[in-house]
């Protein structure tokens, strides 16, 4: 079977609430598309009903699949559903579908050329931010401080859960992936720069939701811890040798 022109990949973890309406405008959108294409739903750990609502629209839509992961951790469902997908560009699209899906075109061809990997940025001029209140906005620009300043400078907004992937770097980047919680953006980063592949910013309209699932102390923590982790597996040769771009 030949391989889909997209796979959209969307973790879930406790999203029976957001995931009905968040299928059905994917569905939508999709369905109207004249290239073939493919979703798939990673549900991991939840205790909800999340992983029955993704079997049940699997079952209804010959191009979705549904699966599971017994670990929790968003960078682990992510990276089992990249090495899953079989498209030629893979979307990463967070549950609560903050940015309109119809932007996921930003991302690809025609309308982008020469990358290998492109990160959604509500930072890029042109980018547009709607209903975000200002603390968390801030808090924002805090954390992408301290992520541009201990080990990806030049990058706006790292953690903005909307990423596309061209196959051949998805299979690349996510094989040596190591850490499977909510710093796994800046380890798959880190090393796309690493092994040499184009980086590209593309602004979106994002739109906050308050059912946010991240702690600003919490997780701010856990990423300096992380960002650590990864200067010190790289110092030990775990990623592999540099490439030039």
């Amino acid at each position: 079977m030949a391989a889909p022109f997209l796979s959209l990949v969307i973790p879930a973890y406790n999203e029976e609430d957001r995931l009905p309406r968040t299928l059905r405008q994917v569905f939508a959108f999709l369905k109207e598309q004249s290239y073939a294409w493919e979703v798939l739903i990673v549900e991991n750990g939840s205790n909800d009903r999340t992983l029955e609502i993704a079997q049940d629209f699997a079952r209804q839509n010959p191009n979705v699949t549904a699966l599971r992961t017994e670990s929790r951790g968003k960078g682990q469902a992510v990276r089992h559903g990249m090495l899953a997908a079989r498209g030629d560009f893979r979307f990463i699209c967070d549950a609560d579908l903050s940015m309109p899906i119809e932007q996921v075109h930003r991302f690809i061809p025609p309308a982008l050329e020469e990358f290998d990997v492109a990160i959604g940025s509500r930072e890029s001029e042109g980018a547009v931010r709607f209903n975000e209140p200002t603390y968390r906005h801030w808090g924002g620009r805090l954390v992408n401080f301290a992520i541009q300043t201990l080990i990806l400078p030049g990058l706006n907004d790292t953690q903005c859960g909307f990423k596309c992937f061209r196959a051949s770097a998805a299979e690349d980047l996510f094989r040596r992936q190591t850490l499977t919680g909510w710093s796994f953006d800046i380890e798959l980063l880190y090393l796309a720069r690493r092994r040499g592949y184009r980086i590209r910013e593309i602004p979106i309209d994002w739109y906050f939701d308050p059912q946010t699932k991240l702690s600003a102390v919490r997780d701010a923590v856990r990423m300096v811890a992380d960002i650590l982790r990864i200067h010190v597996r790289a110092a030990r040769g775990m990623y592999g040798p540099r490439r030039s771009a």
